[in-house]
């Protein structure tokens, strides 16, 4: 650490939550406010559709896109990436200053002097992965869906400024709150067995012409009132994170993709090409 650069002064606390497997509509039928209170919840586009490739991009700094049309990519990300500027509080972000490492935990701390911390929620992206690169602590957490104990787990460095990313996951199949009982869980035939260790991603796909009775439209419909539900528990876990940040420091809310219940005959996330699996909710701004 005492290697590290000097921060700057102004440098902001940065928190990156989020919201695994949670699209954009579920989030609005919650009702959910707290993210809000960032700023607008407006409904933008995952670069992945599962959750390992699309926290790389969010680690690269770039974020869930706005899909503008006539404007070259180019132009988008160095948009995208000058807004560090105002997220960190430090003048002259610009997009080459992130090179030649083209990731964030890299720069905020070999460059700007900050610690870096992950608390994660799907074994996917476990420490051993490519993902857990530039960050002084990541950890996998012993449940999937707790996001009350990753906050339990947040310390703040009072002599620097930190970038911590959360990886909930109690919006992800099979959308369980902490104290809900397993037993109680959904249960689905030929997805659970992989779902079991929480280790594969992949589990959406399209709905075969017959399909087993699991899915029926209640059942696909009973699912997506789970995830409505988990969104507005998490949602009201904000309040929390907000009375537990530093005065001044940036949130991101958003989500790595999104989840089909059903449409166009489809189920979950993974190997699919459908708006619905790329469609989440963001929002960003000061906690005062």
């Amino acid at each position: 650490m005492s290697e590290r650069p000097t921060p700057p002064d102004a440098a902001r606390n940065l928190v990156m939550v989020v919201f695994d497997s949670l699209r954009y509509d579920s989030y609005l039928a919650a009702g959910a406010t707290r993210a809000a209170t960032l700023g607008p919840v407006e409904r933008r586009w995952s670069y992945a559709s599962w959750t390992a490739p699309s926290h790389y991009n969010l680690l690269m700094g770039l974020l869930p896109h706005s899909s503008p049309p006539h404007v070259y990519a180019s132009e988008y990300y160095k948009g995208d990436f000058v807004r560090y500027t105002e997220r960190l509080g430090v003048a002259d972000i610009e997009f080459k200053r992130l090179l030649p490492s083209m990731y964030l935990p890299i720069y905020l701390r070999d460059t700007l002097g900050y610690t870096t911390h992950a608390l994660v929620s799907m074994p996917v992206l476990n420490r051993h992965t490519p993902v857990n690169v530039g960050f002084d602590t990541y950890e996998l957490m012993p449940r999937h869906n707790d996001m009350a104990a990753m906050l339990d787990q947040m310390r703040f460095d009072g002599t620097r400024p930190s970038f911590h990313l959360l990886n909930v996951g109690e919006t992800h199949y099979p959308y369980a709150l902490a104290d809900e009982d397993p037993a109680d869980w959904p249960h689905i035939s030929g997805v659970h067995g992989i779902f079991k260790h929480l280790d594969e991603e992949n589990i959406g796909g399209r709905l075969v012409s017959d399909p087993v009775d699991f899915f029926d439209d209640e059942r696909l419909q009973m699912l997506r009132a789970r995830q409505v539900r988990a969104a507005q528990h998490v949602d009201g876990l904000l309040e929390k994170l907000f009375d537990l940040v530093p005065s001044g420091t940036w949130v991101i809310v958003t989500s790595d993709h999104g989840e089909l219940f059903g449409e166009d005959g489809y189920f979950g996330h993974g190997p699919i090409l459908h708006e619905k699996v790329f469609e989440v909710p963001f929002a960003e701004g000061l906690v005062r």
